[in-house]
């Protein structure tokens, strides 16, 4: 999730949430897993959010860059987990940050 994948993930991700009129709010790309905060609609569970980033994100990567396709588990590009919480105890600046400082992590 370098270099041009990264900017083509942004790109899609924002393509995704437009589509499903979700707001993302930051977005922080790791070599390999995204931070991804997100404003969404209460229709949408954390788990319909995943997949949905996911399975779109992961089709289309795929299809645009073929050495996508030999990822060693070579069914999925990204893993069956994902971490969801809520900004219901803190402020979405205060995630926010935390999303962008991750890069400075790596």
């Amino acid at each position: 999730l370098t270099g041009g994948v990264a900017t083509r993930l942004r790109e899609i991700l924002a393509d995704i949430a437009h589509e499903y009129g979700l707001e993302i709010l930051a977005v922080e790309g790791m070599p390999d897993h995204i931070h991804l905060f997100v404003s969404a609609p209460s229709r949408y569970s954390p788990s319909q959010l995943a997949n949905l980033f996911k399975g779109i994100s992961s089709r289309r990567l795929r299809q645009e860059f073929p050495p996508l396709r030999r990822c060693p588990n070579h069914r999925h590009l990204w893993s069956d987990s994902y971490y969801a919480g809520t900004a219901g105890t803190v402020s979405a600046e205060t995630i926010r940050r935390y999303i962008e400082t991750q890069k400075d992590t790596r």
